[in-house]
């Protein structure tokens, strides 16, 4: 399995999964012209990872804005995460947020209210 690294765009995010360490990050805004078609490869790719690995997985999320289609998308991956984690495999998620943007720590409570994996919301000033 390789590290799946994509680019970021002026609407998709740039996203880097490292196989070797366990941590995945996304960060930028996600509005792609097609969600499902931007996302496939990305869950395709965090699917085949989670049952190739057995380690501890961290989720770095640094997104300012999702679209109604990468929504959906997250959920996805938030799932195979949740049932990762349910399974026994050590699964964190970190959201940064900037906390005067309302609309963006909304859409992080709202995914975190989904899942019962620990799911930090923190303030992008505490981002490393």
């Amino acid at each position: 399995m390789n590290t799946l690294h994509i680019a970021g765009t002026k609407s998709s995010p740039e996203i880097l999964f490292d196989h070797t360490t366990g941590v995945l990050s996304m960060s930028g805004e996600s509005y792609p012209e097609n969600s499902f078609e931007f996302y496939g490869p990305v869950v395709s790719w965090l699917s085949g990872f989670l049952k190739a690995h057995n380690g501890p997985v961290t989720f770095n999320i640094h997104l300012s804005y999702l679209n109604t289609g990468s929504t959906k998308c997250m959920m996805d991956i938030l799932d195979l995460l949740e049932e990762a984690f349910l399974a026994g495999v050590q699964v964190v998620v970190n959201w940064y947020c900037d906390e005067e943007n309302d609309r963006a720590v909304e859409t992080a409570e709202e995914f975190k209210e989904e899942i019962t994996l620990p799911f930090a919301i923190i303030p992008i000033s505490e981002a490393p």
